[in-house]
């Protein structure tokens, strides 16, 4: 079995490549959504961040990663105490899936063979502290969408059926990807998005040339495709844990907090999560740089994937979204400057 395409080996969509690391250094930014055309390498970049990703250490056995023996479930009978390491979890959520098999049900092989009342987990469990995937996230069915708000929101899973009640923990970062043409996707659910992505396919002829040489070297000569590329995902990966470790020191300066805020009327972003998105962004984009404070630098490079989605339409203004805070961070800020801010 073929290992994960290179996380560092994907050509091009570096906005994309951005916003998923950001979420690997500060889970508290939600998730990412990537709308973009079909082949534009949504999908091979999110299982490319699975392998990318440092391990996690959780309890021995414990269905819903619990990183201590005291934080397993009482359902969960589990017996060990001992720590060990396994990949983050990145759990793959199909269209047309059962909430049995979301929020987890009665196990009926237990209850049949044994007459034993027991829970078998469903896939929010095993996403706990990992990552939570969903291919054409806009034709998720209602209800399944209601059920991943109300556990967003919450960050616990409770199911209360078949004279089950269970109650265990489900914080993940949700990442969706999808294609506009198929249809929009409900405003409560996109607005879970700490940030949002639009790739397109490149236009530039050399891009997609290269994309086309090592597409193919994955593929005919994958030992030695990999070997180039492993220790480049292992250098990022160092510096995804460096920044996880920096990131509670990175200052916000007063200026900082006010840039955010100004930046956020000036372009009329409803409540205050745009905010708060685009400084833990700004923060952790910071972290990754190995820079002690946050800087207009951080802010202007997070700003459109922060606050794209979280705009009202305006009949009288034909540009997009990305135009849009573009065109206000240069209002805002000035127009841009290479050096350091």
């Amino acid at each position: 079995m073929k290992q994960p395409f290179p996380f560092s080996a994907i050509v091009g969509q570096d906005e994309m490549k951005q916003a998923m690391l950001l979420t690997a250094i500060e889970p508290a930014l939600s998730g990412v959504l990537v709308f973009g055309d079909r082949g534009t390498g949504k999908s091979t970049a999110v299982r490319a961040l699975a392998a990318l990703l440092p391990p996690i250490r959780q309890v021995e056995g414990c269905p819903v990663n619990s990183a201590r023996a005291a934080e397993c479930p009482d359902w969960a009978e589990v017996g060990s105490t001992r720590l060990v390491k396994r990949p983050t979890p990145v759990v793959d959520l199909p269209l047309g899936v059962t909430e049995d098999r979301v929020t987890g049900a009665l196990d009926i092989e237990r209850a049949l063979t044994r007459g034993e009342k027991a829970f078998q987990p469903g896939l929010l469990a095993r996403a706990n502290r990992g990552y939570l995937y969903i291919d054409e996230v806009n034709l998720l069915e209602d209800h399944i969408v209601d059920l991943l708000l109300d556990v967003a929101q919450s960050g616990e899973n409770v199911v209360e059926r078949e004279g089950l009640s269970i109650r265990h923990p489900a914080r993940f970062v949700l990442v969706g990807s999808g294609n506009p043409e198929e249809g929009e996707l409900r405003p409560q659910l996109l607005d879970r998005f700490g940030l949002s992505v639009e790739v397109t396919s490149p236009t530039d002829v050399d891009q997609r040339i290269e994309v086309l040489r090592r597409r193919d070297a994955y593929e005919h000569d994958n030992d030695a495709f990999m070997k180039t590329w492993r220790p480049r995902d292992g250098k990022l990966r160092k510096r995804i844990e460096a920044a996880r470790t920096a990131l509670p020191s990175v200052a916000t300066p007063e200026q900082g907090l006010r840039d955010c805020a100004e930046l956020c009327v000036a372009l009329g972003a409803d409540g205050l999560r745009g905010e708060l998105t685009l400084l833990r962004a700004a923060r952790a984009l910071a972290a990754f740089d190995g820079q002690d404070e946050v800087g207009r630098s951080h802010l202007r490079a997070v700003a459109p994937s922060a606050l794209r989605h979280r705009l009202r339409r305006d009949p009288l203004d034909e540009a997009g979204s990305t135009a849009r805070v573009a065109r206000t961070l240069g209002d805002v800020f000035g127009p841009y400057q290479t050096a350091a801010e």
